[in-house]
């Protein structure tokens, strides 16, 4: 399954990084928040996941998050999740990028996680920035920060904002300076994640992509790994621990 050449890499490399996507989220479960028909409850996704749409209309803004917690609360880490972990013991300097906002990786153990969407178990103040650890799903409740009083927002990047300029430097400073660059379950086309395999590369990375489908990354991937990540990573794993 996995190449001779990155065999030698794994031995000898000190420094890893992971990119992860929705792929290996929807191996644990993770449930759309769209209908089939693109819509949550006859209200286009685009329109409620908005700075503006807090503002206009908050509790409809604050019913919608409030369900997507919920349906997170009973999903579970998966192996692919867990085998990360063990990569993270394992190598003296490894960094984990996810695009995910539901948690799992820090349910499952990693520690070096840099969240560049943001977390949806977390809340932030809109008006002092304040962030909380905070998973309540406040059904009927406004939740108002406790500091200023302003009115919170979950954690995330809404539709129209950047990513935080530190978080995403931090990536991309991991993206340049590692040996080798995992891309896991990640369709490869969302920016600004979908650059930093190829910022990696350009800096001399080995990277190997780990999806259930081929992807726009696929033809410039040292090597493509087509299946699950969840029964991938744990046999790389088991690769790593009989060769170093």
């Amino acid at each position: 399954m996995f190449s001779e050449k990155l065999l030698m890499r794994l031995k000898h490399a000190v420094s890893l990084c992971a990119l992860t996507g929705a792929g290996i989220s929807a191996e644990s479960g993770v449930p759309t928040f769209r209908g089939k028909d693109g819509l949550w409850e006859k209200h286009r996704v685009e329109d409620l996941a908005t700075f503006s749409a807090l503002k206009k209309d908050p509790e409809l803004f604050w019913k919608f998050y409030g369900w997507r917690r919920k349906l997170l609360k009973d999903v579970q880490p998966n192996l692919g999740h867990y085998a990360l972990v063990d990569i993270e013991r394992m190598y003296e300097d490894f960094t984990l990028i996810t695009q995910n906002v539901d948690n799992l990786h820090h349910l499952a153990g990693n520690r070096k996680v840099l969240e560049i969407h943001g977390n949806i178990m977390r809340t932030r103040c809109s008006e002092c920035g304040t962030v909380i650890d905070d998973p309540n799903d406040y059904s009927g409740v406004l939740p108002k920060c406790e500091k200023c009083s302003g009115l919170q927002r979950p954690d995330v990047v809404l539709f129209g904002e950047n990513l935080d300029e530190k978080l995403l430097r931090k990536a991309q400073e991991s993206s340049a300076g590692c040996e080798i660059f995992f891309s896991i379950g990640t369709s490869a086309v969302v920016e600004p994640a979908a650059s930093l395999p190829y910022l990696a590369k350009a800096n001399g990375a080995y990277i190997v992509e780990i999806n259930a489908e081929e992807t726009p990354l696929s033809s410039h991937a040292d090597e493509t790994i087509i299946g699950q990540a969840g029964k991938i990573l744990p046999q790389l794993v088991m690769t790593i621990e009989r060769i170093r």
